[in-house]
């Protein structure tokens, strides 16, 4: 008998919390989900998960710092893996394997390479979220970090990308965040509001004097190529698509003012905020977006201004990124401005 009533109470002081926590808005099946553990993956013994029911990165350990996974729990990976690059370690060349990774800019053929096929630490700052920390990089005293947060419900992460100045003098740089996406998709940058030339305004028009000045820009590389059936230049958006027939690369980079950029790919849409600060100086020509695409992948790249990071200090650059599914596989401006631009922006705005 006394069993039987020390399991009744048990059993109300259980409901008794329930009741308290879903009027507090917490949710216990949400909670149950949330996770944050060391996984095998493709391979590699030590990677960290950080799943919260909905969405899951994977961040390997053995070689970095990198994000190699991020998806829809059961879904695919939105993000680009080499095959034979996977589960690897320890190799005397940079190896791209896919993911998202941090670079330094502007590019150079050895600095920009340094090697990334080590292990790396990591420290836990919360239940979803994590420090990844890089060996100091030999040839460059410049040591990389990623802070990496996955929202607590829906599909938001935010990634603080760090570059520490190890060497006893200082050094400029500009943080370079690429994230490398699987193919068979298409990249859509929007462009800003379209405002009529004050001397050619239709009847009834006011004139807006902001016509005459400039209020975009874009970069092109020596082997941009304008007429690539795989670049778009629309009124309103430009969009870049994968191509795995592809015979040569392209790439395109902007002064982007916006906010977001977007990777469509079977139905699941990548957004990606990007930051621009008025008044800095971006390297190559004033690009803080950049996107390349060969017949293996297409790259979504954010750049943070150059900064001058005295010796034994840092500087930061932030990305937002979202997910969401079930978005028609249609590029068009039109398209995009029904099914895509409303549900971004209102992610953007939260």
């Amino acid at each position: 008998m006394n069993s039987f009533i020390r399991i009744l109470r048990l059993s109300r002081t259980r409901l008794l919390i329930a009741l308290l926590l879903i009027v507090s808005g917490f949710n216990m099946d949400s909670a149950a989900q949330i996770m944050m553990k060391t996984v095998a993956y493709k391979g590699w013994q030590n990677n960290l998960q950080l799943s919260n029911g909905t969405v899951e990165l994977i961040m390997t350990l053995d070689v970095g710092p990198r994000v190699i996974r991020y998806g829809f729990v059961g879904g695919p990976n939105v993000f680009k893996e080499f095959d034979e690059q996977m589960g690897k370690s320890g190799e005397s060349e940079w190896q791209s394997r896919g993911g998202h990774r941090l670079w330094h800019a502007p590019e150079d053929v050895k600095r920009t390479y340094a090697l990334d096929n080590s292990p790396i630490k990591f420290e836990k700052l919360g239940d979803l979220s994590v420090r990844l920390i890089q060996p100091v990089e030999s040839i460059t005293g410049i040591q990389k970090e990623m802070d990496i947060t996955l929202d607590a419900s829906g599909t938001g992460v935010t990634i603080i990308h760090r570059l520490r100045n190890i060497n006893l003098w200082d050094v400029e740089l500009a943080p370079w965040a690429l994230s490398v996406m699987a193919e068979g998709g298409v990249g859509i940058t929007p462009l800003p509001e379209k405002i009529a030339h004050p001397g050619s305004l239709e009847p009834g028009e006011k004139p807006d004097y902001r016509g005459f000045e400039t209020n975009q820009s874009l970069i092109l590389w020596p082997f941009t190529d304008l007429a690539d059936p795989r670049l778009h230049l629309g009124t309103r958006y430009i969009t870049l698509k994968q191509d795995q027939n592809a015979k040569k690369p392209n790439k395109i980079g902007y002064t982007l003012k916006t906010g977001w950029v977007g990777y469509l790919n079977k139905g699941i849409l990548f957004i990606k905020g990007i930051p621009y600060q008025a008044g800095r100086t971006y390297t190559d020509g004033g690009s803080n977006f950049e996107t390349f695409t060969n017949k293996d992948f297409l790259e979504v790249e954010s750049l943070g201004p150059v900064e001058k990071i005295p010796q034994g200090k840092a500087i930061e650059h932030t990305e937002h990124w979202w997910l969401l599914k079930d978005i028609p596989n249609d590029p068009s401006e039109a398209a995009i401005d029904a099914n895509i631009r409303p549900k971004v922006e209102a992610l953007i705005k939260r």
